[in-house]
């Protein structure tokens, strides 16, 4: 009589945050709970990369799991430098990849790091993988009462039932997704002068009606009840060359690895996630019911703790520190825009940028002004970098996943 083949499940984490040992412990309680931990046909197996330099953290505040936690899980693999050296070596050894070649896929930066996560579980022979962040939790709040009303969420679980179907499974955020803090207009800058900076510095996939509601809520998204209480998948169709996906509640079957792309972004920029989107016109990409908490002003440690507030706060631009989050995204993302542009809208990518210029230089004193914060001003000058090495980043772009792809064929050989 054949067995059942045991399914090899990898738990990514890109992490720089001490706050990450409470995120994991509440995490394998939820795998616990939802019958993954003690069914055995089902592997469990921890991937780790840190980054001791973002929050000046220590090796410990990752590694050192508590033993009880850590019998729930198969295995534990934490990515430092030292473990990158060694696969950097043991590449180069093999001559799968040159020492330059390396750089591209293991040098600096969030796609980087999620690189070494997605390298290591198909090296560790990993069925799945599932990305998750260290400010998200498993858990869903609606507004549909006069209260917060709060819910559970079987992330893995959900996953699993579909990633056998598909290349990629993408899963929903609530909370604080957006660091569009709440906002209340005046004579200094006025709703149509947001909304065409926003428009300005964003990509397709952020909707100006939907950005408003979520800053009329104080910046909380909230879940949908219709996700909630649905069973089924919605296969993610492609909009403006992407299938859009998020870093997080991400699954990534792992089963050919010659069907994975790595992550890229720019230098100094983020967009790993939606330069991954543009890649998968060829790809089945569904999205699970199901949904994370973005804490991400981390203002809501006690989540885990059991405390579940009766309202989310509104998040309005009135401190130093929201601010300063508020212009950190703006720059990330007009870091990533002109390669997203060149990549999605090659024959219009001149056109666009000129708009661009327009908006950013009569909208830009009014932000500046309004949040009493000059360095504001430092967006256009991003834009004009950024557009100016375009070229440079979309060869980039494409040999990292000449480069990727070596290493997959690597690891595909029988």
């Amino acid at each position: 009589m054949q067995t059942e083949k045991r399914i090899n499940v990898g738990i990514g984490f890109a992490t720089g945050r001490k706050s990450f040992q409470k995120v994991l412990r509440t995490y394998i309680h939820n795998w616990k709970e939802s019958g993954l931990v003690e069914n055995t046909r089902i592997s469990l197996n921890l991937f780790v990369a840190y980054d001791l330099i973002y929050n000046k953290t220590e090796i410990t505040d990752y590694t050192n799991i508590h033993p009880e936690l850590v019998e729930q899980i198969e295995s534990q693999n934490f990515i430092g430098n030292i473990a990158i050296k060694e696969e950097i070596d043991y590449l180069i050894r093999e001559n799968v990849i040159t020492i330059n070649e390396v750089r591209m896929i293991f040098g600096k930066g969030y796609a980087a790091k999620r690189n070494a996560v997605l390298y290591n579980a198909i090296k560790h022979k990993m069925d799945y993988l599932l990305f998750l962040d260290d400010d998200e939790y498993p858990m869903a709040v609606t507004n549909t009462r006069n209260t917060a009303i709060w819910g559970g969420q079987e992330v893995l679980t959900n996953h699993l039932n579909y990633l056998s179907q598909a290349d990629i499974t993408h899963g929903n955020h609530c909370g604080y997704v957006s660091p569009i803090p709440y906002i209340e207009f005046n004579d200094t800058m006025t709703e149509a002068d947001f909304r065409s900076f926003i428009e300005a510095i964003s990509n397709d996939i952020i909707n100006w009606d939907t950005l408003k509601t979520v800053m009329e809520n104080g910046g909380v998204t909230y879940a949908d009840t219709k996700i909630l209480t649905s069973d089924d998948a919605i296969e993610v169709k492609e909009l403006n060359h992407s299938k859009f996906i998020s870093g997080a509640n991400l699954g990534i079957n792992l089963t050919d690895s010659r069907r994975i792309f790595p992550f890229y972004n720019p230098p100094g920029a983020r967009g790993e996630d939606t330069f991954l989107s543009t890649c998968l016109r060829d790809r089945k990409v569904l999205r699970v019911p199901c949904y994370t908490f973005h804490d991400g002003f981390s203002t809501y440690n006690d989540l885990l703790e059991g405390v579940l507030p009766i309202r989310l706060k509104f998040i309005k631009a009135d401190t130093e520190q929201i601010t300063t989050r508020f212009y950190n995204a703006c720059i990330g993302w007009i870091r990533y825009k002109p390669l997203l542009l060149y990549i999605t809208q090659p024959d219009r990518y001149e056109e666009t940028i000129e708009t661009m210029r327009e908006q950013l230089n009569e909208t830009l004193p009014k932000i500046c002004a309004y949040f009493g914060k000059p360095d504001f001003m430092k967006v256009l000058t991003e834009l004009e970098k950024y557009h100016k090495n375009v070229k440079k980043h979309y060869l980039e772009f494409l040999e990292t996943q000449l480069i990727w792809s070596k290493i997959m064929e690597h690891f595909a050989r029988p």
